[in-house]
């Protein structure tokens, strides 16, 4: 059985170059072999091969394993931490924040950003660059067309200033759109810019080997500017943060020191 789960994972690097060592095997099993029951796949052997030639099958199966879940102002109260004390913290010491949403999914976390950094009248260093390993995901993100369901969690004020309603459909304004640049990203394999004086990486780890966490976080450390911070989800927690260079400053937000 492991031989054959090793023989899938190379299979499927080389279809998707998704690299699932680097993901907890128990519970990418589980998510693997439940997907492969519901696609009527006997064994890792003809599911690959259904994979190969199934584009809507394999899209669905992307979709399953880099749980494609995002929200506006995820975690509110998290977010008025980040607007009225993180922020104003980075502005003493930089005027213009350079800002980077890693694992950004369909783009509400990044818009989040832009909406509030046209708030508060805050430059930024360029975009706002926002990564994800899945180009479908990005594609959507770029077009900013939203359901009334996935903007339940946008402010009133903020509906209304930086939507348009279109049928059952939110557009974001192009106002905003234009503060954000999408881009295909591997965060496990690909290098990092540098310099950043906030870094968004929530929700994406969950399922990451503490390896391979270890070295994602020492990765964005290094991308952070001194006194940057990093901004996790809200089941995530760094151990040895201090080893990495960071330490916490509030729940969920880490200094580089």
């Amino acid at each position: 059985m492991d031989n054959d789960w090793d023989i899938f994972i190379s299979r499927f690097e080389a279809l998707s170059k998704i690299d699932l060592k680097s993901y907890k095997r128990p519970q990418m099993e589980r998510r693997i072999n439940s997907f492969m029951r519901n696609a009527n796949a006997d064994n890792y052997n003809s599911f690959i091969n259904l994979l190969k030639t199934n584009r809507e099958i394999y899209r669905k199966f992307l979709d399953h394993i880099t749980i494609n879940v995002s929200e506006f102002f995820r975690n509110s109260n998290h977010w008025e931490i980040l607007e009225k004390q993180v922020v104003p913290e980075l502005l003493k010491t930089n005027k213009n924040l350079k800002i980077w949403s890693a694992g950004c999914s369909t783009g509400e976390e990044a818009y989040s950003l832009a909406m509030i950094c046209n708030e508060r009248h805050i430059n930024l260093g360029g975009t706002i660059l926002a990564t994800d390993i899945d180009n479908e995901v990005l594609e959507k993100a770029g077009m900013g067309i939203y359901s009334e369901k996935a903007v339940q969690s946008v402010p009133p004020a903020y509906l209304n200033k930086y939507f348009v309603a279109e049928n059952n459909f939110y557009r974001i304004k192009d106002s905003i759109k234009q503060m954000v640049r999408f881009q295909q990203q591997d965060l496990l394999k690909d290098s990092f810019g540098a310099g950043f004086d906030l870094i968004l990486c929530r929700n994406v780890v969950i399922y990451f080997t503490e390896e391979s966490k270890q070295r994602l976080y020492r990765k964005f450390c290094d991308a952070l500017r001194p006194r940057g911070v990093l901004f996790i989800g809200s089941t995530e927690q760094i151990f040895q943060s201090r080893e990495l260079g960071l330490q916490s400053i509030a729940t969920f937000f880490y200094q580089k020191t």
